[in-house]
Parts: structure tokens; sequence; C-alpha cells
């Protein structure tokens, strides 16, 4: 029997309107499995109760997985696969139901690949690991944010600025937030982070205005990238 991702699904009280699927971190390289005790994958756990409580009662089911094994693993794209099969079985299960994907570090990579498939409609980049030649076109039509820490030291926040600002070509919205006096962990301003990704997937994927789903600085981060807008310190 071919091993397959684990993943789960909280759904909120009443009909779905849009699903979060939360993505871990991970390596460059490894083959070693993945548990849910390593810190990757807890690290994830307070964006999934951010999302729980801010989308429960507006529709959002909230989803999260782990990746067969811990590394990218070069042309392999490890996640990338991992994360389109749990794609397809929410699509078997929630029919015709946008999905926004939450993703940290390698999980952020992963999220740009796996974007390209059709009931991907939002992108949120934490931290997350890009390079020169990951592609644009899998956001095409996609709302996307990604927000870095200014003092990590793990992952490039030059290169996902970079990113950032080319997808924009494609994408439906695409801003990138500078976050001050934090790094790779998001753990100096850890309510802001989540703040941010709650709030955009609310805004993008619920019809939920910024400033009823998440307070100040993250509220106008939101409006503002929706609106257009590119680039943020906070």
């Amino acid at each position: 029997m071919t091993a397959a991702p684990y993943y789960a699904v909280r759904s909120p009280a009443g009909e779905v309107q849009a699903i979060a699927l939360v993505l871990h971190g991970g390596r460059a390289t490894g083959t070693g499995p993945v548990r849910a005790t390593q810190l990757a994958v807890v690290r994830m756990a307070p964006f999934i109760a951010s999302l729980r409580r801010g989308g429960g009662g507006r529709g959002l089911a909230v989803a999260h997985m782990r990746y067969l094994v811990r590394g990218w693993n070069g042309a392999q794209r490890a996640p990338v696969a991992d994360v389109t099969w749990v794609l397809d079985r929410l699509a078997e299960r929630y029919s015709d139901v946008p999905v926004g994907l939450v993703g940290h570090s390698m999980g952020g990579r992963a999220a740009v690949y796996a974007a390209a498939h059709p009931s991907v409609s939002t992108v949120v980049g934490l931290a997350p690991w890009l390079e020169g030649g990951d592609p644009y076109r899998p956001v095409e039509n996609c709302d996307v944010l990604v927000a870095h820490g200014a003092k990590d030291r793990i992952t490039s926040a030059a290169a996902s600025s970079a990113w950032a600002a080319g997808a924009a070509d494609v994408a439906a919205s695409s801003g990138f937030v500078s976050v001050q006096g934090d790094g790779h962990a998001m753990l100096h301003r850890a309510r802001l982070w989540h703040e941010l990704a709650t709030g955009f997937v609310l805004a993008a994927m619920c019809g939920v205005a910024p400033e009823d789903a998440v307070p100040g600085p993250a509220a106008n981060v939101v409006s503002k990238v929706l609106a257009g807008q590119a680039s943020f310190v906070v």
C-alpha cells in the first residue's frame, strides 16, 4: 500500500465557504519521516488556532497536514506532491470550495508551487524559502501575501520581496510585509504574524472586512495589499 500524507480538517458550524490549509516547514534535504512532535510542525499550531478562532463563525474550514519526508530534495520538490494530494482530497470532500495555502519556510515554497491547483485562490507565505528561479505562474489570479522577518538569517527576506514583486504581474494581488525585529521562528511578534495570516485569509476568501477580522496594523496591511499596494514595514 502506497503511503499517503497525514491531514486533518476542522469544519465550521455552518456551510463551508473556504478552506485554509496550513503547511509546515522542513529542510533542504532529508528523507526521514515527518513527526507530529517536530518543531517545524508544532510551530504552526498557533496559526491553526488563530484561523479556527477567526474563521469558525465565518464559514472557514481549517486543515493541516504533514509531508511524508522532511526535505525539499532538489528537483523532487517532495512536499509539493503531498500538498497536491491533500488538495485533491479536499476538492473531493468540498466541491468547488476555494482553498488558501498558509505556509512557513519550506511550506511557503511548497505553497507557491502547489498554487497551480485549481482549488487554490489565496497564498500566504510566512518567512518563505524562495529563490530566484521559483515561478510566478502558479499564483496567477491568486491573492498573495508574503511576510518576512527583517532579522531572518535562515531564509532571505530580499528574495521574498523580489518574488512578491514579480508575482504582482500575474496575481490578483501581491504584497510583501517586512516584520521588524523578528526572525525566522516568528516568536518576538507572534501575535502580528497570526493576525496577518488570519486577516488576509478571512478578507480574501470569506468577505470579512479586515478591520472586523483583526486589529490595528495587520488590518491596515491586509486592506492595502488587497487594494493593490505592494510593500510594507510593520
